[in-house]
């Protein structure tokens, strides 16, 4: 678990706390953004933790970092993003198509004219590389591709802010913000406007509601963690149970219902003991028929020497009485050669 004062700005929770922190909240999400896009932002508000459900059922809704109003202006999405897999690296331009969308359809009215759709701007702040071309600042918008120059101005617009970036011209401002966001120390503070953030961010560190908020979302984090290892290790004990037996439906529920990992591993082992018992007599049955098979070709075998060979469960023995069967002239010798050996 990460101390609350070893985070960055580039970690969500911190991200999140401050913004909509009571007493700084406004001031710290102005300051990021005018920094970012280089413009004054009229009167801001800040909206904690907004989400828009899937229209029914099983359709995928969203929950956004930070999102922040603009009186009169545009809507902002600022989602830090502090490392993510190559795969959701890249999803990333269709995972803001989705954020856009939403966006603009939770702020569309029913009769309301298209030209009353606000500018929207969603701002990643990326410890890694985007797009792979080591720049600090990617800005995307959409535009006509046989005449690039074609005004096309749809109102959505979308900014990658890369902390470790080193290629293209941003301001000085924004290089600094960039190597705070990622390292939120007072030795990364060298501007009065970051020094002033950092006094912010070190407030918020200290807060004590901030640190039980904290402490609640990490018990509740390690609970679903919890539960959905417990949902998977219940799930293969059950295959594994049904590979070897029927599951009664008492059975199968009161495994489900199980959330304690001791007691869901314990089982595991057992059942997992069972199979490869199961799964060694399985085997020592076919070795032990199959020696039979070899001995009747050489005559009937006695009741009691064909009892012990189907009772072996040693699979070295019973591969050894196979050699034996395969190599014997009569059955006399497989009988005296197996018994000593056996011994």
């Amino acid at each position: 678990m990460k101390r609350l004062e070893d985070m960055n700005l580039v970690d969500d929770f911190l991200a999140y706390s401050l913004t909509v922190h009571k007493t700084y909240g406004t001031e710290a999400a102005r300051y990021i953004l005018e920094c970012i896009l280089q413009r004054r932002i009229r009167h801001l508000t800040v909206v904690p933790q907004k989400s828009w459900y899937g229209e029914t059922a099983g359709r995928h809704g969203v929950r956004l970092d930070i999102y922040l109003d603009e009186e009169d202006g545009e809507i902002f999405d600022v989602e830090p993003d502090n490392g993510s897999s190559s795969k959701e690296v890249a999803a990333l331009p269709r995972r803001v198509r989705f954020y856009h969308s939403k966006i603009d359809a939770g702020n569309f009215a029913a009769g309301d004219d298209y030209s009353a759709l606000r500018n929207v701007v969603v701002i990643f702040i990326t410890t890694y590389d985007p797009f792979g071309l080591g720049r600090m600042v990617y800005t995307i918008g959409n535009r006509c591709l046989e005449v690039p120059e074609l005004p096309y101005e749809d109102g959505a617009r979308t900014v990658f802010l890369y902390t470790k970036g080193t290629e293209g011209d941003p301001p000085e401002e924004v290089r600094q913000l960039a190597r705070y966001m990622e390292h939120s120390t007072a030795e990364n503070a060298r501007s009065s406007g970051l020094a002033r953030l950092h006094q912010m961010v070190t407030e918020v560190k200290s807060d004590r509601e901030v640190g039980l908020a904290y402490m609640k979302s990490y018990e509740i984090e390690r609970r679903l963690k919890t539960e959905a290892k417990a949902e998977s290790m219940a799930s293969s004990l059950l295959m594994l149970l049904q590979d070897t037996r029927e599951v009664s439906d008492e059975e199968r529920d009161r495994i489900l219902a199980e959330t304690d990992l001791n007691v869901l591993d314990k089982w595991y082992q057992e059942a997992l003991a069972q199979h490869r018992l199961r799964f060694t007599k399985s085997i020592a049955e076919s070795k032990a028929d199959s020696v039979l098979i070899l001995l009747e070709d050489l005559g009937p075998v006695p009741e009691e020497a064909k009892q012990r060979i189907l009772a072996e469960t040693d699979l070295a023995v019973l591969d050894g009485w196979l050699r034996l069967a395969g190599r014997a002239e009569s059955l006399e010798q497989f009988l005296e050669h197996s018994t000593q050996n056996r011994k």
